[in-house]
This record gives C-alpha cells, sequence and structure tokens, in this order.
C-alpha cells in the first residue's frame, strides 16, 4: 500500500536519545500517587491514554483522562517531527501497524506502562450528581499507570469475578470509575444522542498473509465507559480550543437527507414499524425505533439500516 514501515537510520537516532529527557514533576503536576488505569483491547500494542475517577464528596465525581505526552518528546522541527509530518498519521492493518513515529516512542516512551513514571497531558474534570460536566483544567503532568487492564479484565471484575490483577484494585479504583460512568450516562441520557449498538468486527490473518476469517469481536459495557470518558475529553478540548479562539477541524454530521429518509421509512414499514419523516428530525426519532427492535430478530439489521440513514461525517473548520 506504499506505506514507510522503515525509519531512517537518524530518526531512530533521534528517538533514542529522547530517552534521556529528563522526567521530573519540577514544571509538571505529579500524579504519581493518583491510581489512573489503561484500558484497552487485549490485543492493545500500545497504551496511549488511562482514566480515575473518585466521589467529590457533594454527589458528583472528579475525573482524570490522562494521554502520553508526546510533545514531550517530538518537538517542532525536529527529526522525528519532519519524519512524522511525511507520514501523516499511523495506519493500522487487522496484524500489524506501521507507525507514524519509531517504536522507542510509540510503543516505549509514549505507552502509558505499568508502574513506569510517564510524561502525559490530561484533562481534570468535575461531574455534578446528575452527570454534568461543571468544570475542567488541562495539565501537563507526570503519573505511574496503576495497570493496564483489558475490557474483559474490567467487566469481569465489576460482574463479580475479578482475576489477580483487576481484584486488588476492584473496590479503590474500579468501583469509583464504574459509579462516575454510571452518572455520567445520565447526562448523556438527557441529551438523547444516536444510540447505536453496532458490533464491531475483527479480521483473522491466515499463514498465508491472507484473510482467513471474520467474526464478531467482544462486546462489554466497558468499551461504553471508555468512550463516554473520551467523548468528555473531546468536549473539554473543544471548549478550550474556542475559548482561546484557536483553530480546529470539527467533525461535522449533518441531518440525513430526504432520500435516506424515505428509503429507512419505506424499509422499517416492511417490518410492520411506523417512522415519521417529518421537517425537523432528531436523534431521538431514530431511538424509538431502536429501542422496539431491541432484543428481537430485527434488532441487527435495523440498527445497520439507521446507520446506513445517517449523513456521512465531514470534516470543517466551520463549527
Amino acid at each position: 500500500h506504499g506505506s514507510q514501515h522503515a525509519f531512517a537510520s537518524q530518526t531512530v537516532a533521534g528517538a533514542e536519545r529522547a530517552v534521556a529527557l529528563p522526567l521530573s514533576p519540577d514544571h509538571r503536576e505529579d500524579l504519581r500517587d493518583v491510581p489512573i488505569v489503561a484500558i484497552e483491547p487485549a490485543d492493545a500494542r500500545d497504551h496511549d491514554d488511562a482514566i480515575w475517577a473518585e466521589p467529590d464528596g457533594k454527589g458528583g465525581y472528579r475525573a482524570i483522562i490522562a494521554i502520553a505526552d508526546v510533545s514531550y518528546y517530538v518537538r517542532p522541527g525536529g527529526e522525528l517531527d519532519r519524519e512524522a509530518r511525511k507520514r501523516g498519521n499511523s495506519v493500522y492493518f487487522p496484524d500489524r501497524v506501521v507507525p507514524m513515529l519509531p517504536e522507542r516512542i510509540s510503543n516505549d516512551l509514549c505507552s502509558l506502562v505499568e508502574g513506569e513514571d510517564r510524561a502525559c497531558f490530561a484533562v481534570r474534570m468535575v461531574f455534578d450528581r446528575n452527570g454534568n460536566k461543571r468544570s475542567h483544567e488541562f495539565i501537563r503532568g507526570l503519573m505511574k499507570s496503576a495497570a493496564s487492564l483489558s475490557y474483559k479484565q474490567v467487566q469481569q471484575a465489576i460482574d463479580g469475578t475479578p482475576d489477580d490483577a483487576a481484584g486488588p484494585l476492584l473496590d479503590p479504583v474500579l468501583k469509583p470509575l464504574w459509579a462516575a460512568y454510571k452518572v455520567i450516562t445520565q447526562a448523556r441520557d438527557a441529551r438523547g444522542p444516536l444510540d447505536l449498538d453496532l458490533p464491531e468486527y475483527k479480521i483473522d490473518i491466515g499463514k498465508d498473509g491472507r484473510i482467513a476469517g471474520i467474526r464478531v469481536g467482544d462486546k462489554f459495557e466497558s468499551m461504553k465507559l471508555i468512550e463516554e470518558f473520551m467523548i468528555q475529553a473531546n468536549v473539554c478540548a473543544a471548549e478550550t480550543a474556542e475559548t482561546q479562539q484557536r483553530k480546529v477541524i470539527y467533525r461535522i454530521h449533518d441531518a440525513p437527507s430526504r432520500e435516506k429518509l424515505v428509503a429507512l421509512a419505506e424499509f422499517l414499514a416492511t417490518l410492520n414499524l411506523s417512522f415519521t419523516k417529518g421537517e425537523n428530525i432528531r436523534p431521538a426519532n431514530f431511538n424509538r425505533i431502536l429501542k422496539e427492535v431491541d432484543g428481537t430478530e430485527h434488532d441487527q439489521i435495523v440498527s445497520d439500516v439507521v446507520l446506513r440513514s445517517q449523513a456521512q461525517a465531514v470534516y470543517s473548520p466551520d463549527n
């Protein structure tokens, strides 16, 4: 596919020199005593974000979302920055990744490895008892991940069967995090966003390098927990950028076209489901249909058709 999978020797050398950069709390907030945990897919190649939450004593919660502070190692105009600009992004294949940065950076210094000091960029948020965000602040910190857990490990722990890694963290870390997630979803439900629950497909690669099979991946509520906190972190970033009048790119979902709504209504009619094609279509209109078929034999196909009825996302400098 033309992806540059090898790095020039000077780029690799630049990544190796980054190891010598001093890590201290002198110019960072020391978060190493906060039990922040990374929760990723079991086959994750690196751990680039982690979360933590605790009750605030008023019915609400304080939370921290931390990501690896890549900018500490990749300085503007440097060798690593120039190489990253050429590549533009990492490229993910089913069985491998072509990284934008050398592995010393992407899989080591900027991976939130359990028990290791790491530079991080974090947002601290406060939510009230109804799950509404009341305040946030961005910080550069020094953290030490308390654990690297998989979605399955977290889900099993919450469901009452923790393993040796998740067990010690269940009461002090995972239960407060889960409780914060449940409070935040109250506000989410009140906003009423489109509530599609779609499967994630996994591609298995055979020894000959060809596709050997496609299967439905595991689905856990712990995935929604991470998704919800990441959305909140993105909202904070957008609000801060707008306050500071920074130029950013927005991902925009326009309203569905009239043609797609007509096609959706015609399909739903074959299942004896009614759908209003009015002028003011809101996510609640779709959510009503999704709720009506939840748990039935038509659940999956209706979810797929509702997804296809939506306008494709576009990217714009205008909100």
